[in-house]
């Protein structure tokens, strides 16, 4: 029964490595499976775009593709992305705003961020440049953008409209706090819209206050929307051998946090809550997001749409309130863009740590994340951190481990007389059912009893690999000599090739099944699956070979206490 017992372990290792698998292909979509080339990006209906080049207006819209106040309540993603800009156009420009995180470029086509370079964490190709989230460019599409929808069919100011911006200092200086960018639209339809962003030292969200003024002579009830607007692509660099989630994603209270796939909204099958007071919209890759947040109480409609070939878009729209002539309202709301650093998005917002995907397992990824941050507070070191968080998790397990081993033990005791009784019976199966049976039972052996304990821990090592998966301090964290980034593969393959001896190490040191089959299953398996390892992120790499080790380690001084020499059972393959 031993080779039972093996046989469902790796059927439960093996049926994982298929869901991954499968999450893989996902991700990739109908790419190839090796070096997917990136799909182009038409940037026609973004912004950036040249004047005038707006995409097909949406149903409900206005010539200039402005919705009507009719079609945004009937249709919430009726957003004007391919607005049209007014005839008088002022001087386009690019600014570079910089502050002690990242540097920040904005147009003053509609005053939107265009580009986003942090500078804690540099690019993978490039190791002096910061990596870049938002960015407009031939190849790739992902900025933030907000707007006004019209009332009674009139034109405002979108994220088409030209705005100046006003001078002032575009660098965060040594003893400042704060660096504030304004940009201010000219009177278009009766309304002039003023966009002011407040960067301030050490913080990746970036408040943005919308001033609307009725510069008319009616009364005007327009309405804001917020936006995120990225191509469909996977992230530059993104590897193929691991599934990370990349897309938009909506949170409200109701229905707590739910991720878009893109070929979703192309089919037009996602099912989202369409209204709220509270919650945010956010765009999710590995490491990175984006998301635009407005305060609780205050409603919204959320949307999610496709813009043009192969662009996506996520956001809110919030009524304004009528606004009388001459009078003015503010809408204020946040803009997050940054890394996925768990403590951090904790306090910007209900949910927003979310955006840091564990999955189901999240109950218990949570609770290891914390404990490993706690470690690496005293350690200082992700690397060794990696390595006390495995030992501690062993500790927990040790009895549970024990019995295991125990059973194990056990049955490597027994193995000889079971293969010489399997040798001796093998043209009368029956009979040898029962033998085996009369064996287990006269040794008293269960042949399970290894089984659960192992079962048990498999959801938390599963967790434990998705936490240092998602994890973005593990990006560009050394650990020592040749390991200078432990979320990048081992450029030597020295750790995948010390995990893959370590796991036919601790193969051949556990009982060999009965069956020459199963036997020979027992040796390809674990040979298989060390090859994707090859092209893991080394922290993943590390986190393995540290717990094979100190399985070996238990499972010999267990054998050894039992009176069970630790000998090695080396393949057959004849």
């Amino acid at each position: 029964m031993n080779d039972i017992r093996r046989t469902i372990l790796w059927v439960i290792f093996g049926f994982s490595m298929v869901l991954l698998w499968d999450q893989w292909q996902t991700f990739n979509g109908k790419q190839p499976t090796f070096f997917p080339k990136a799909t182009p990006v038409s940037t026609a209906t973004v912004a950036g775009a040249k004047p005038g080049t707006g995409g097909a207006p949406v149903s409900g819209t206005s010539a200039s593709g402005v919705p009507a106040p009719s079609a945004v309540a009937a249709n919430p993603s009726a957003v004007p992305l391919g607005a049209t800009a007014p005839a008088v156009l002022a001087k386009r420009e690019k600014l570079l705003v910089t502050t002690d995180v990242f540097s920040l470029t904005f147009d003053t086509e509609g005053g939107s961020l265009v580009k986003s370079s942090f500078n804690k964490f540099k690019d993978m190709a490039d190791k002096n440049a910061g990596f870049v989230l938002l960015d407009e460019s031939a190849g790739r599409v992902y900025v933030a953008q907000t707007g006004l929808i019209a009332s009674g069919g009139v034109q405002m100011p979108t994220h088409k409209t030209p705005m100046t911006a006003v001078p002032g200092e575009r660098t965060l200086e040594p003893g400042q706090n704060e660096l504030v960018v304004k940009f201010e639209s000219a009177d278009t339809g009766g309304i002039k819209l003023v966009k002011t962003y407040t960067l301030k030292r050490g913080a990746y969200d970036i408040a943005v206050r919308h001033d609307i003024i009725n510069t008319g002579t009616a009364p005007l009830s327009p309405q804001l929307y917020l936006q995120l607007v990225r191509d469909g692509n996977p992230p530059v660099g993104e590897s193929s051998f691991y599934s990370t989630f990349t897309g938009p994603a909506i949170y409200t209270e109701a229905k707590k946090y739910q991720k878009i796939e893109f070929k979703d909204i192309e089919k037009g099958k996602v099912d989202v809550e369409k209204s709220a007071s509270n919650g945010y919209v956010a765009m999710v890759q590995h490491y990175f997001a984006s998301s635009w947040l407005l305060g609780d109480g205050i409603k919204r409609e959320l949307f999610e749409r496709k813009v043009d070939n192969n662009l996506y878009a996520v956001g809110m729209i919030t009524g304004v309130g009528d606004i009388a002539p001459g009078a003015s309202k503010s809408i204020d709301a946040k803009l997050f863009v940054g890394p996925q650093e768990e403590n951090m998005l904790e306090k910007l917002a209900p949910g927003l740590e979310l955006v840091k995907d564990y999955g189901w397992l999240t109950i218990l990824a949570k609770p290891l994340y914390w404990l490993l941050d706690k470690l690496h507070g005293f350690i200082q070191n992700w690397g060794w951190s990696i390595v006390a968080l495995v030992l501690l998790l062993k500790i927990a397990f040790y009895w549970l481990n024990a019995k295991a081993y125990a059973s194990m033990a056990k049955m490597k005791a027994i193995n000889p007389k079971i293969m010489e009784m399997r040798e001796r019976l093998k043209d009368k199966p029956q009979e040898m059912q029962q033998q085996m049976m009369k064996i287990y039972k006269d040794e008293k052996v269960n042949p399970m009893g290894g089984c659960f304990p192992i079962m048990v821990q498999i959801p938390v090592f599963i967790a434990l690999y998705w936490v240092l998966l998602s994890s973005v301090e593990m990006r560009g964290a050394p650990w020592m000599l040749w390991i200078k980034d432990l979320s990048a593969p081992d450029p030597y393959f020295i750790l995948p090739v010390v995990m893959t001896l370590t796991t036919m190490l601790q193969t051949a040191l556990n009982p060999a099944p009965p069956d020459p089959m199963q036997a020979k299953l027992m040796w390809f398996m674990p040979l298989i699956f060390s090859v994707m390892f090859f092209f893991f992120p080394s922290g993943l790499v590390l986190y393995w070979i540290t717990n094979n080790i100190l399985s070996i380690a238990q499972q010999w001084m267990i054998n050894t206490r039992m009176g069970v020499p630790p000998q090695f059972n080396l393949p057959k393959f004849n």
